[in-house]
């Protein structure tokens, strides 16, 4: 599978030296790092979960690049479509509110991971059945566009995945977003969302009207995540709801990352690998990948930043 790392603003560079000056003063600031970025976390995901992956992203030669490119190597994710630059490492600092939901700032404009170019994009192998992107690397151009002309290259070749991921700390500029999305939802034969990012682009239209016109566009199965409320799914059998996990939240960092890598992982044990076997599915089928999906997030919620769960964790096969 296919996708980014993380990214954005130039004039937090500054921000980001006063803050770790502050972590060493007198007001008890400090901090943890974490490798991490959703893409990333997906194509861990998907390796902690038994399936081949690898990322295609830029990244960088600093040293926090090749912490970056050593993580990917200990987690089996490939590094075969990696494109490593002198370009900085986009930094992100994350801090968690009352009920453990995260609060994202970004620090990176011509940073490795936004600056792929459409030439940085060369043959698929045939081994590679799908392709998934998501998150900021949508609006971040030139890497946006790239992977935006790289689905259409690939439309009805392999299973296109998405989950936007809304950052508007990234771009806050809504019709931006929406723009972008419409253009990979009309390539896409999956979309994951949550009811919080539909909340931001759409806010004055039911979740149900979104997703009927994102099938309608040309998604074969809309999946909307609802938190503790659990998710649902839309597509040619109606649709199917799946309630959420009561478990102890430590935070939600990597929760809905976690939820869409066994969405894959889910697809392929079940052998569905191309867009006719996806539109095939019936609602118990679907119910079932919920399930799964609901498992892998709701273990995620209960440790300390997005650390994925292995296969082993999941219990019995999802089919």
């Amino acid at each position: 599978m296919q996708g980014w790392a993380r990214n954005k603003q130039e004039d937090g560079w500054e921000d980001v030296r006063r803050l770790w000056r502050g972590a060493l003063g007198s007001d008890g600031l400090s901090f943890d790092a974490r490798v991490g970025g959703s893409p990333f976390n997906v194509a861990v995901g998907l390796a902690r979960l038994d399936q081949s992956a690898a990322l295609l992203t830029g990244l960088s030669t600093d040293l926090l690049g090749q912490r970056l490119f050593e993580a990917l190597g200990r987690e089996r994710v490939s590094t075969s479509c990696v494109r490593r630059s002198p370009r900085p490492t986009t930094l992100s600092l994350v801090d968690l509110g009352p009920d453990g939901s995260p609060v994202y700032a970004f620090y990176g404009q011509n940073a490795a991971d936004r600056s792929l170019e459409v030439d940085d994009l060369r043959p698929i192998g045939s081994d590679v059945w799908g392709l998934h992107a998501g998150s900021y690397s949508l609006v971040a151009d030139p890497t946006g566009a790239s992977l935006l002309a790289l689905y259409g290259r690939e439309k009805g070749r392999r299973l296109l995945t998405l989950d936007p991921n809304v950052r508007v700390t990234v771009e806050p500029d809504l019709g931006i977003w929406r723009d972008r999305i419409g253009g990979f939802v009309d390539l896409s034969d999956l979309v994951k969302v949550s009811e919080e990012d539909l909340g931001l682009l759409y806010p004055d239209r039911p979740v149900a009207d979104v997703a009927a016109a994102w099938l309608e566009a040309g998604a074969a199965l809309v999946i909307v995540t609802h938190g503790p409320a659990g998710a649902t799914a839309f597509g040619g059998f109606g649709h199917v709801a799946e309630l959420g996990r009561p478990v102890k939240v430590a935070d939600t960092v990597g929760a809905g990352d976690s939820f869409m890598a066994a969405t894959i992982a889910w697809l392929a044990e079940a052998d569905v690998r191309s867009r006719p076997a996806l539109a095939g599915l019936g609602a118990g089928e679907v119910g079932r990948l919920l399930a799964f999906a609901s498992d892998a997030a709701a273990i995620t919620c209960t440790r300390r930043g997005a650390d994925l769960p292995r296969r082993a964790e999941l219990g019995t096969p999802s089919t």
